[in-house]
């Protein structure tokens, strides 16, 4: 094998309590999608470019030298449930590289797999695949997706589907539930290793578990700001979805809004809203205080620690909420903020939840003066709110426009367009992947090109409902 991966493997390191010595299930006959270049060279491969290779390496199916594959173990809230145990049910982590975890999702059953299969079939893998890599393009800390990899097995859901490997990178896959886990089965012993391998690995200024919980909020504080400012909702917030790195992880039954409402929900499995688009600043506190109650058992004085957890995830609301503030004003142009903006900019919320208005494309009009496309202006205080927001721009020391078009993007991917690309690609045809995968790579561009993927689906195309695909 000639394809060179400069494997580091230090989660290992942690009680092996943590994992499982977990080698991927070989499949029948690999065949290589996607692999992306850019990442592999940030990552330090090297070797092959031979598309065989690469493919008997990202599907499991041979491994590279150095690989220790390993599942992890974590349990978190589920719906606001505990779930005492969870754990990498169907993905193998196989080693670190440049400080990137490199895992195998979709490689075949663990110890954690709870009777499941461990596979993954085409659609799903290919859906995180283009909206991991439009994330990033966007700015918004993520997990990355190297390879996607066909299996050349059929796999049972509700009908036989295509299988599918993808190979995903992430800063680490450390989740609030792996602290969970530790704290529930009273494993202080553990659950120090953790916080000091975590400490080491993500936040070295920290030197407390006061000091590591204050640098996690601020670094969710500031994720779920991004992401309302695209207007993405992740679907299964759960406390096992959480990556303390301060990544987007887990890209279940995620969506990205066309018509806004504060209230929309597009998973299948948040029958009651409790992951919806508006909800997610109040939830990532409640993952946070559940952070917080992990970390208890290593302070010797847990009625201070209570009180000093306490106020910073007190503090976590009014943060969140100037963080999001400063992403909606850049929105308007704004790169000055004054407390009153925030009247503003929901104002214009209001105004475009009432005309259920395009999300992306409304701001992207007002940032290119093409208001009269947006359909706000039929709304009967528009014109108010727009007088205003005029008189605001003037305040700017920044040219308002140069702010807003760094803020606003053209492209975002449209569930329709991800729907009608896994169509395809089930029937052998990887046109719209790439197409897609190429388009998002710039979403701030205005491109003639690609003109048609700005455009809301029409009624007979919007997708209401998406799937985890476990």
């Amino acid at each position: 094998m000639t394809l060179q991966i400069p494997f580091e493997n230090t989660y290992v390191s942690l009680p092996n309590r943590l994992f499982s010595h977990q080698k991927p299930t070989p499949v029948r006959a690999p065949k290589l999608l996607a692999f992306n270049e850019p990442l592999a060279d940030e990552l330090g491969i090297c070797g092959t470019q031979d598309p065989d290779e690469l493919a008997q390496v990202f599907s499991g199916s041979s491994l590279p030298d150095g690989a220790q594959p390993i599942a992890q173990l974590y349990a978190g809230h589920q719906f606001g449930n505990w779930n005492p145990q969870l754990g990498d049910g169907r993905a193998v982590l196989i080693g670190e590289s440049n400080g990137y975890d490199v895992q195998l999702k979709g490689s075949g059953p663990t110890p954690y797999a709870r009777r499941g299969d461990g596979r993954a079939w085409l659609g799903p893998v290919l859906r995180e695949y283009i909206v991991s890599e439009a994330m990033h393009a966007l700015g918004i800390p993520t997990t990355r997706a190297l390879a996607a990899v066909e299996t050349g097995e059929e796999i049972m859901r509700d009908r036989p589907l295509p299988g599918a490997v993808l190979t995903r990178v992430a800063s680490s896959h450390i989740r609030v539930g792996t602290f969970q886990i530790l704290a529930a089965r009273q494993d202080v012993e553990g659950l120090q290793a953790l916080l000091d391998y975590s400490i080491a690995r993500h936040y070295p200024s920290a030197s407390t578990p006061a000091a590591f919980l204050r640098e996690v909020v601020a670094k969710q504080a500031e994720l779920i700001a991004q992401w309302m400012s695209v207007g993405f909702i992740h679907g299964v917030m759960n406390t096992d979805n959480c990556a303390i790195s301060g990544e987007t992880i887990d890209y279940g039954p995620c969506a990205f809004m066309d018509a806004f409402h504060p209230g929309q929900v597009f998973s299948s499995i948040d029958r009651h809203g409790r992951y919806a688009y508006g909800n997610q600043p109040q939830i990532i506190a409640w993952n946070m205080a559940q952070l917080a109650t992990s970390l208890l058992p290593l302070e010797d004085n847990s009625d201070a620690a209570v009180e000093e957890f306490t106020d910073i995830i007190n503090d976590m609301p009014g943060m969140l909420r100037g963080m999001w503030q400063d992403r909606f004003a850049a929105k308007l142009g704004i790169s000055e903020t004054k407390d009153n903006d925030e009247g503003l900019i929901t104002h214009l919320l209001s105004i475009m939840t009432d005309q259920k208005a395009d999300f992306t494309n409304s701001f992207r009009y007002l940032t290119d003066g093409s208001v009269t496309e947006t359909g706000l202006e039929a709304h009967k205080d528009y014109s108010a709110w727009h007088a205003q927001w005029t008189d605001r721009k003037r305040e700017q020391p920044t040219d308002p426009v140069e702010v807003m078009a760094k803020s606003n993007p053209y492209l975002i991917p449209r569930n329709h367009q991800i729907e009608a690309m896994i169509t395809q690609a089930v029937a052998g045809d990887l046109n719209l992947f790439h197409r897609l995968n190429a388009a998002l790579s710039s979403p701030f561009e205005a491109s003639p090109e690609a003109a048609d993927l700005t455009v809301p689906p029409t009624t007979e195309e919007k997708v209401t409902q998406t799937f985890c695909g476990t």
